[in-house]
């Protein structure tokens, strides 16, 4: 076991140093001029060559390419992702560090929404297949997951905010301010999740040791609870676990929609205003969630599954 988990390690370092370099790249690949756009974006009257010239050297952007990749990395490494285009005397890690508690306690509700909705319509969508509450529910899985979700925002909206008041339709200045964005965000992933729980639970109710768990007699509440849906639930568990960064890189749409303060929000706004420091460390950030969680679900799923250990071992 320490030896995969070694190996699956070891192998998601150069896919890390891959993504920053497509990161890196990317980002420079981009026509502007960024000591130009630093320059307009501090104001300053004119901007002259010397200027420009003097915002280059001290952005590193004089440095060979390889150079400034490396020099990049190493800072990067060191927790040091530069400076704000828009304020310098700001870091890039102090607005990740101010914005990121907002997007995480947006991603952390939304992910309850799904557990708690997922699970309990998935289990009754396959206990009354056919019957009107899983046609309905169907139906409802089809409409949602097919809406964007800057669209499923503004009718929760305009229903739940504007014409029946309820609930607020912006900030972040209590709970209830909450809600509307969390599960804007979590729409999507309990449609998916439905799907997956009901179909799993259909598959498992045609083993062989259903068969022989109603021979014994046992009750079909405990069947459905006991067998059925617990051994439905192992890919759904990892499923989930993987949509944790797809919840919090998912939240960019949403946190604009809903004038949410998190990173969401502080990606959008940087991308308006060619703050390119903020928007190349948003991207790596969310490349970085998707291998560590990608690595972390692999070895549960490893160390869970007994199967996966016997092929390896074969």
């Amino acid at each position: 076991m320490r030896a995969y988990i070694i190996k699956r390690t070891l192998t998601a370092i150069p896919l890390m140093l891959a993504i920053s370099f497509v990161c890196f790249v990317f980002i420079n690949l981009i026509p502007s001029d960024p000591a130009e756009v630093a320059l307009r974006i501090r104001q300053t009257p004119v901007v002259t060559p010397e200027a420009i010239a003097q915002v280059r050297a001290e952005l590193g952007l004089d440095q060979p390419y390889l150079i400034r990749y490396v020099n990049w990395l190493i800072a990067c490494l060191q927790l040091d992702f530069g400076v704000s285009y828009i304020n310098p005397a700001r870091t890039v890690l102090g607005e990740f560090q101010r914005c990121l508690p907002a997007t995480l306690i947006l991603a952390f509700t939304s992910l309850i929404f799904v557990v708690g909705l997922s699970l309990p319509i998935g289990f009754f969508c396959a206990v009354y297949k056919g019957g009107w509450f899983d046609k309905i529910m169907r139906g409802l899985v089809f409409l949602t997951t097919s809406m964007p979700a800057y669209w499923i925002g503004l009718l929760l909206i305009w229903v739940v905010s504007i014409k029946m008041d309820l609930l607020p339709t912006s900030g972040s200045e209590s709970w209830q301010h909450l809600i509307l964005p969390a599960f804007t965000v979590s729409l999507t992933y309990i449609s998916t999740y439905i799907r997956l729980i009901r179909n799993n639970m259909l598959e498992n109710m045609k083993e062989d040791y259903v068969t022989y768990a109603t021979v014994r007699g046992i009750r079909q509440q405990t069947i459905l609870t006991k067998h059925i849906l617990k051994n439905s639930l192992h890919t759904c568990i990892i499923a989930i676990g993987m949509s944790i960064p797809q919840l919090i890189a998912g939240t960019i749409v949403v946190e604009n929609v809903f004038a949410w303060p998190g990173l969401g929000q502080l990606c959008i706004s940087s991308i308006f205003n060619r703050d390119y420091p903020i928007i190349q460390t948003y991207v790596l950030f969310v490349g970085f969630l998707f291998v560590v969680f990608n690595l972390l679900f692999d070895i549960i799923q490893y160390i869970v599954d007994p199967r996966l250990r016997e092929e390896r071992v074969q």
